[in-house]
């Protein structure tokens, strides 16, 4: 197996976009695909992962709370640091592919475009708490956030604390999501209004040659 310039030996892959537009769904999908490709492959979520962080997790979404803006950040921020100590750092040593529901990127759109905390302490801030890991590969399942919210409001369960916000939200962390596409060949955009079929296999084919090309553990166990 080779080991890439960063040091680790497996790839890092995070799913991104707004509220409704499919991360959860997309993941799964593709980890089910990987798995039976004979990739080893792990699957986490932000915020979430080791227990700290999803207790974490209870709070940010707890719509019963006030959570100030700065005060999400670093709930956000303390939540990414164990998950990515704990659980994605190890496993990317191990050989073992990383598929993360949201990430470093969920923090610019939501924190610098949603919430407008200025960006430079931001950043630094998430450099902190990530140790400076990138992933190799970013999924971008670009929606109108209109289109998501209709969605969730179909399943007919409670929005938690972050869907509740108001549409001028969502749409400024959409905005933010475009402009960081734009600026990152990193990322993937997949209009998530398609198919998904079709939007699984676009990021199936897109995920499988990178993991080819970087030689990302293919019938390697963890």
């Amino acid at each position: 197996m080779d080991i890439r310039e960063d040091g680790y030996a497996g790839s890092f892959i995070t799913f991104e976009g707004v509220e409704g537009a499919g991360k959860s769904s997309r993941c799964l999908t593709l980890v089910k695909s990987l798995e039976a490709a004979g990739f080893p492959v792990m699957h986490t979520r932000e915020p979430g992962g080791p227990r700290a962080s999803e207790r974490i997790r209870d709070i940010l979404l707890d719509p019963g709370l006030r959570v100030t803006p700065l005060t999400e950040l670093m709930l956000y921020l303390a939540s990414r640091a164990s998950n990515t100590e704990l659980l994605i750092r190890p496993a990317l040593e191990e050989g073992v592919n990383v598929i993360c529901e949201r990430f470093s990127d969920a923090t610019f759109a939501y924190q610098i475009g949603g919430r407008g905390l200025p960006e430079e302490p931001v950043r630094n801030a998430d450099g902190l708490a990530t140790g400076g890991l990138l992933p190799d590969l970013i999924v971008l399942l670009d929606l109108d956030p209109e289109v998501g919210l209709a969605r969730l409001e179909r399943q007919g369960r409670e929005r938690d604390r972050i869907e509740q916000e108001e549409i001028m939200f969502h749409r400024r962390v959409r905005e933010m999501y475009l402009r960081l596409a734009g600026e990152n060949p990193r990322y993937l955009v997949v209009d998530a209004e398609q198919e998904p079929l079709v939007q699984d296999r676009i990021i199936e084919l897109e995920v499988t040659a990178m993991l080819e090309k970087r030689g990302s553990g293919r019938g390697e166990k963890r």
